[in-house]
């Protein structure tokens, strides 16, 4: 069975993810809504899907099984819960919400209803993390002391930001739409973040949005973390953990793996599989709707992210270390 599906939000993410959906070879994009309606004329020609110019249209049609949401951040649990009410699945990219309040409403609408939510945190499926993952679990790079990521792209030099120059959509700056991503990552390979204490400014542009901010946390399970996201540099995506017996060393958003020993300047390359971790999450999303599995990333796991981002606004605005806990 193909799983039919609604696009909500046509813009450049909205597109890939339809994109996305077809290669998957088990889920397609029907019929799609946003309310420019050159928007929808132009997803419609790329896709070769239906448009409807009102939401409840869409979400009413008994044809579709399931959403894909990509529209500005503080839309999410709004959509989410028009789309649960109307017994439809869900699909929203990351962030999941910008608070964890809007989180737990969006969490309970699609509980009530009894639909799929799953959350676009791909990067966790990048074959190196998976990787990295094993060996942390088989022991292999011994007691984890310390991870550290830049997530940074130079967004700030774009010529049309649109809402994404917004700070309200986009509180401690890259944090919201690009740090975060290794946030989930963090959380997939060692656990919940216990505190952090976070820097975020414009360092360089006059723009409204900061253009660097970085992290410390501490983990719950005793590892110290550093992250560093920018708006006006890049792009950079590197991950690294670092442990009593080794590091590993994700490069260039997973292209890149080197394993190197305690003791060693040596680093060593991994052979790695290449993987579309769009289109397998996508994949997982459809095989959810059929009820084949659950998705990895669903509103649990998506929450404890928003606790990690509501966490790191509060330690910026208060200039002080901040426990997690106080947000979930």
């Amino acid at each position: 069975m193909t799983v039919r599906l609604g696009s909500i939000g046509l813009g450049w993410w909205g597109n890939e993810l339809a994109s996305a959906a077809t290669r998957t070879g088990k889920a397609e994009v029907v019929t799609c809504f946003a309310p420019p309606a050159q928007e929808r004329a132009a997803f419609v020609e790329k896709h070769g899907c239906a448009e409807v110019d009102n939401l409840d249209d869409l979400l009413s049609d008994p044809e579709i099984d399931g959403v894909l949401i990509a529209t500005p951040h503080s839309t999410h649990a709004d959509l989410i819960v028009q789309a649960a009410q109307a017994g439809k699945h869900v699909y929203t990219e990351k962030p999941f919400t910008l608070t964890v309040e809007e989180a737990d409403r969006a969490i309970a609408a699609c509980k009530a209803a009894g639909t799929i939510l799953q959350v676009g945190h791909n990067r966790r499926r990048l074959p190196a993390n998976r990787i990295i993952k094993a060996m942390m679990d088989r022991g292999e790079l011994g007691h984890i002391l310390f991870f550290e990521a830049n997530h940074s792209f130079p967004v700030i030099f774009k010529e049309v930001l649109g809402w994404r120059a917004n700070p309200n959509e986009l509180p401690a700056g890259g944090m919201t739409n690009l740090g975060i991503h290794q946030i989930d990552s963090f959380h997939y390979l060692t656990g919940p973040v216990a505190q952090v204490s976070a820097f975020s400014k414009r360092v360089f542009t006059t723009a409204e949005i900061d253009d660097t901010t970085t992290i410390n946390l501490e983990f719950e399970s005793g590892a110290l973390g550093h992250l560093l996201t920018s708006t006006a540099s890049g792009p950079v995506i590197d991950l690294t953990v670092h442990g009593t017996e080794g590091s590993a060393f994700n490069i260039n958003d997973g292209e890149r793996l080197l394993l190197a020993k305690r003791g060693s300047a040596d680093r060593v390359e991994a052979e790695l599989e290449p993987l579309d971790t769009v289109v397998d999450e996508l994949a997982e999303y459809a095989a959810a709707i059929r009820g084949e599995t659950k998705p990895e990333v669903g509103g649990a796991e998506a929450r404890e992210v928003i606790a990690v981002l509501e966490a790191t606004v509060a330690s910026i605005e208060r200039k002080q270390q901040v426990a997690v806990d106080e947000f979930r």
